[in-house]
């Protein structure tokens, strides 16, 4: 039986600076975004909890890009669902660099753009109260009913 590989990044963090919008000569847009987040220490000299920074270079490609673009900044708080992808090259001192990307295949704008850099949206547990984008309300029609199977007592 062969071994299935599973490549998955899902992070949660905020922006440190403005997304960089390019688009290909093929026309394909990419965006690319610096996301920290944080990783909480205890300090092992003073007992302390702290937090340690982490800092993801992202790629978000098409549509989605552009609109992280658009509606995007820095300090914007954003969830990214992707996967890694590691790349390798030389400098112009032939030095070897390497670096891992993550290719993301969602974003989600956390907070909206009314609560500023700080995200200040936040109800405590991580939830946003507002977004973005129009919602569509399509999305929340009540599904059709199917034929009546007679079990209509059973309650729910």
């Amino acid at each position: 039986m062969a071994a299935t590989n599973i490549n998955r990044v899902v992070l949660t963090g905020n922006l440190t600076s403005d997304p960089e919008l390019r688009s290909l000569p093929s026309g394909t847009s990419v965006c690319k975004l610096r996301v920290a987040c944080n990783t909480r220490r205890k300090n092992g000299s003073t007992g302390e909890w702290e937090d340690k920074p982490n800092y993801f270079d992202v790629t978000v490609w098409g549509a989605q890009g552009e609109n992280a673009a658009r509606f995007l900044s820095k300090g914007r708080p954003v969830a990214v669902d992707g996967r890694l992808e590691w790349r390798e090259w030389e400098t112009q001192d032939g030095a070897k660099r390497q670096a891992i990307d993550i290719i993301a295949d969602s974003v989600q704008f956390l907070g909206s753009r009314e609560d500023g850099p700080s995200g200040g949206s936040f109800a405590g547990n991580g939830a946003a109260r507002g977004g973005d984008i129009p919602v569509d309300e399509g999305d929340f029609q009540p599904a059709p009913v199917a034929g009546s199977s007679g079990d209509d007592d059973i309650p729910f």
